[in-house]
């Protein structure tokens, strides 16, 4: 397997879970605990996010198959997804979302909202389908989860540096950092969208 498909991977996943954004909302989401119940809060969402992830990487494909859907179909379904994700966060639609979702839960948010839909969103559960039927044997799916592991656990220190980073950017740091990492998923997404009409026969 191309390294450069290893690279794309972790860009792909990092944009889409969206630590640095994410790590705002974090604040928001704990505001009013401790310091040790948000490092807890926060390992149980990356915790519990990890698991969904690594359940839709394995068995995506069979449960596309079992219901009739093909790679390459999805694929470009997926790529309209993510290309919507990307004008969310262009057109700052995604921070608004995310901002409404912050008020429930005081008690304990790892579970809802953080570790679904904010980390593991329906973007980046279809980023694992998709980049797991980009190449094949175990070798190959071992990386992709430890690359999806990896951009966790930079959530996770995030989330410890979540005060003192969203002080350090601030809003329109914050800002800048989205619309960034919109381009790149814009054109990401176009890829898979491309790689899906070539797998169909259709280019």
């Amino acid at each position: 397997m191309d390294p450069t498909a290893y690279v794309t991977a972790f860009v792909t996943l990092f944009v889409v879970i969206d630590p640095v954004g994410l790590a705002p909302m974090f604040v928001a989401l704990t505001g009013e605990m401790s310091h040790r119940q948000r490092r807890q809060v926060g390992f149980r969402a990356v915790c519990v996010a990890f698991l969904l992830l690594t359940l839709f990487g394995l068995a995506g494909e069979q449960i596309l198959h079992g219901i009739g859907i093909s790679l390459p179909a999805f694929r470009i379904a997926g790529g309209i997804l993510l290309l919507l994700t990307a004008f969310d966060m262009l057109f700052e639609r995604r921070t608004e979302r995310r901002e409404g979702q912050t008020a429930p839960e005081p008690q304990d948010p790892s579970v809802f909202p953080l570790a679904m839909p904010l980390l593991a969103g329906p973007g980046a559960l279809a980023t694992m389908i998709l980049l797991s039927g980009q190449g094949e044997g175990w070798g190959y799916l071992a990386v992709i989860h430890l690359i999806m592991g990896a951009v966790l656990v930079i959530a996770l220190v995030l989330f410890e540096m979540a005060s003192g980073l969203a002080r350090v950017l601030g809003r329109t740091g914050i800002m800048v950092v989205t619309r960034l990492f919109g381009m790149l998923l814009a054109a990401l997404s176009v890829q898979f969208i491309i790689d899906g009409l070539k797998g169909s026969g259709l280019v």
